[in-house]
Order: structure tokens, then C-alpha cells, then sequence
């Protein structure tokens, strides 16, 4: 069970801060059972209430700092979705997505990046799945980083990029 004032991810809802336990006071629902209020940090004048025991939407902690470094420097390894089919990628995205996963979130964004890539080479945009789900998994695996790092959302990709080339420099050193 998680504390009040926690950070959890909670679904697609991303990073949520817990701030109520307890029965909720509505008529016709079980008094007896005990929810959660949760605060969505990205999503303005939201709530969530959800069963403590919920099964059916991922609820986690957030990830510590020093995961979140870990992830960065392991982030060219984490390799990519391997699916040629575009449909069957979107439903890779997608589960990708919901799994609430940060390796998913790094493997979509490191395939889209690439198939961007790719595409301008052939004189192509992006396309359109692609830029949903890369401002997808940036949102919600940014939007952890930030919590876990304690700083600004916008603030993470600099974060990152500035880690990935200390790194490069001391390999090459």
C-alpha cells in the first residue's frame, strides 16, 4: 500500500501524487472498501480515485534516481521494436504504452527516433503514429524522470543528453 504524499505511476494518468486513502462518500458505493485520491502532476485539475486494490491498471512506485541514471546509460542498449508491419507496430506501441514499463518507453522512443531518421533520409515526414507515440512515451517517461531526479519535465531531456555525452567522452578517454 502506498502513503499519502507518495509519487506513483498510475496508468496512463503517469505520475500521480497519493493524497487521500480511505472509503469514498458517494451513495452506492461500498463503504467498506478503501480508495485512493490520486493527483495526476501533468494533468491539470484531475483526480483519480481508484480501489487500493486495484489489478486492473498498473499502479507503481516511481522509479529512484539512481534507476532512472542506470536507464540513461543503458538507453542505446535497450534496443528497439522490432516490428516491420505498421499496424502490427502500432499495437506494439500501444502495449508498449500500457505496460507503464521505462524500458518500453525507451524502446518506442529509440524506434520511432531511428524510423525518423530513416524517413528523412528518403525525403519522408514522420508519420503521424509515430509523433503520437513518441510525444507519448517522452510525456510519461519524462515526466517519472523528473519526479525521480527533482527537477523540471523540460528539464529531462538536456539531463539526459548531457549524461549520454559524459558517458561517451569517458568511453573514448
Amino acid at each position: 500500500m502506498f502513503n499519502i504524499g507518495e509519487y506513483i505511476v498510475y496508468g496512463m494518468n503517469g505520475v500521480c501524487r497519493v493524497e487521500e486513502i480511505g472509503p469514498m462518500n458517494m451513495s452506492g458505493i461500498d463503504s467498506d472498501k478503501v480508495y485512493y485520491t490520486l493527483l495526476p502532476l501533468y494533468t491539470r485539475g484531475s483526480r483519480v480515485f481508484t480501489p487500493v486494490d486495484n489489478q486492473k491498471v498498473v499502479m507503481r512506485p516511481v522509479i529512484s534516481k539512481q534507476e532512472v541514471c542506470k536507464l540513461i546509460d543503458d538507453m542505446k542498449n535497450i534496443g528497439q521494436i522490432e516490428v516491420t508491419d505498421d499496424k502490427k507496430r502500432e499495437l506494439a506501441y500501444k502495449e508498449a504504452v500500457k505496460s507503464c514499463d521505462c524500458r518500453e518507453l525507451i524502446r518506442i522512443i529509440n524506434t520511432v527516433l531511428k524510423r525518423k531518421e530513416e524517413r528523412l533520409a528518403q525525403g519522408k515526414k514522420m508519420s503521424a503514429c509515430d509523433e503520437r507515440y513518441l510525444k507519448q512515451a517522452q510525456d510519461t517517461l519524462y515526466g517519472e524522470f523528473a519526479i525521480s531526479l527533482k527537477i523540471e519535465k523540460g528539464e529531462v531531456e538536456e539531463f539526459i543528453t548531457h549524461r549520454v555525452e559524459l558517458k561517451d567522452m569517458a568511453s573514448a578517454s
